[in-house]
Parts: C-alpha cells; structure tokens; sequence
C-alpha cells in the first residue's frame, strides 16, 4: 500500500465508530414519541442518555440499532442504517443470555452468527471472557451464576465481536447497588484498554455523569434534546471522580435540569381542565 494510501486508512480506521442521527422521528399512529432528534458521537466517546421515564430513550437507542424503523437519518461510520448494521452491539438490561447456552457458547454466539472460524472463535472467546472476570465459569449455565456475573458475560458477547459501536439499554439496571457500581468501575477499565463508542440509556444521573464525556438530556411531548452536557472530568475515572467537587456540580446541572420537567409534569398533572 502506498504512503497516500496508508495514511488514508489509518484516518479511516481512526473515526470507526462515528454515528450521526439527523431528524430523527418516531410516530406509533397519532402518537409521536420523539421529534427532530438530531445527535452526533466521536468516535470512542461515551455518552449517555437520560430523561424521564416514557420520553423514548430505549426507543432512541433501538432505532439506531435498526431494530426498529424511524423517520430520518442515521448514519454509522459512513453507512446509512437501514438495518442492524455489523460492527455494531447492543448490551441489554436483562441480560439477554439464551438459558440453553454455557457461558463460553453465549459469548461464541456473536461470532458465530459473523461466520467466524473456529479457530477464531477459539482465540478471542477465553479472551474476553478473561477480560470481563469470568474465567473459571467457562462451563456455567446462566441460572448457575450471580446476575452480576450474566451480565459480565453480555458484555463479553458484545465486546467478542469488537464492534466499533457499543449500545447499552440500562445495562446495570438489573443488578444490586454494590455490583452495580463494580460494573460501572469495570467497564471504564475495558473502555481504557479497548476504546469503542459508548452510547448509554441510564436513568441514574451519577452513572451518567461519572461514565460519560457527555450527557444528553431527553425530555418533552413528544421528546426532544433538551442540553447535551459536556462532562470535562479527567481519565481515567476512579472511585475518587466521585468526590470531586466538579462531579458534584455536574450532577447537580443534570438533576437540576430533570427536576423542572418533573416539575413540569406535576403542575400539568394537577391543573384543572
């Protein structure tokens, strides 16, 4: 390859992981759940998504997964996303394990379903499965390990197929506070050692603000982006980012900000008609 060419590979492989959303619209019937939603990621920056519950965040993070069809644009790594598009992984709430599947063949799964080669599958499965903390249970069965630890192993079948783009509904919503906070920490590591975008739904503000380089607030009828929040804390971010006093400050921005919604709602609640 040439020097030119080179060069222009190395640029393309650097902004893997761009996403742009353009307009984006979401109807079912005479309801519209989210309106001109516009949002633009880095590659290999963490953002999360918060709001109210009902404001379309899952729906969001589904449409540009190409789960689910919307109005408008949306485009990964030059790609226009019509469908689920490779490279791309999503992490669900609950887990998403297939019960009938040992850890080791859940985490295969993502490969398999690529066409990956079985000497593939066997180089990169005990991989991540040693990188999530999970060696030892390669031979488990879902109901035979804590929740914690299931949900260790769908972010192990996620990261298997090293996506360029990562996609996370509430991934450490169905875990106790401690394992979740554990997770939290673990998952910054991985993001150390193997950068991919991160675009998060989370209905916790601290997780936002200490996981992500932004926070974008959804809110509204229909629901729109009400602030996107630049979250300037250094990296890496410890158990210690949560005593600085700037940390405090952007949570406080962020609840400040969901707080009038709520508000908002309450009065509109109690209104006569």
């Amino acid at each position: 390859m040439s020097e030119g060419g080179s060069r222009a590979a190395a640029a393309l492989a650097a902004e893997s992981g761009h996403i742009r959303a353009r307009g984006l619209t979401k109807r079912y019937g005479d309801f519209t759940v989210f309106s001109g939603v516009d949002l633009e990621l880095r590659a290999r920056a963490i953002v999360a998504l918060v709001g109210p519950s009902g404001c379309g965040k899952t729906t969001l993070l589904r449409c540009i997964d190409g789960l689910i069809p919307c109005e408008g644009e949306i485009v990964i790594d030059n790609q226009r996303v019509t469908a689920p598009p490779p490279g791309v992984a999503m992490v669900f709430q609950h887990f998403g394990l297939f019960p009938w599947k040992t850890v080791y063949d859940n985490v295969a799964y993502g490969l398999r379903m690529a066409g990956a080669s079985a000497a593939e599958i066997a180089r990169r499965v005990p991989a991540f499965i040693a990188l999530v903390g999970l060696s030892g249970f390669e031979r488990a069965y879902p109901y035979q390990i804590s929740g914690g630890m299931q949900q260790r192993c769908g972010l192990a079948r996620a990261l298997a197929i090293e996506p360029s783009v990562l996609l996370m509904d509430e991934p450490f919503a169905a875990v106790d506070a401690q394992t979740r906070e554990i997770l939290q920490f673990e998952l910054l590591r991985i993001w150390e050692r193997q950068p991919t975008t991160m675009l998060f739904v989370t209905h916790s503000i601290e997780e936002a603000v200490l996981m992500g380089d932004r926070v974008v607030v959804l809110k509204g009828r229909p629901s729109r982006i009400d602030q996107d929040i630049a979250i300037d804390l250094p990296r890496p971010r410890s158990r210690e980012t949560l005593g600085l006093p700037r940390f405090s400050e952007l949570r406080e921005q962020v609840w400040s900000n969901l707080m009038t919604e709520a508000k908002r709602a309450e009065f509109e609640f109690e209104s006569p008609k």
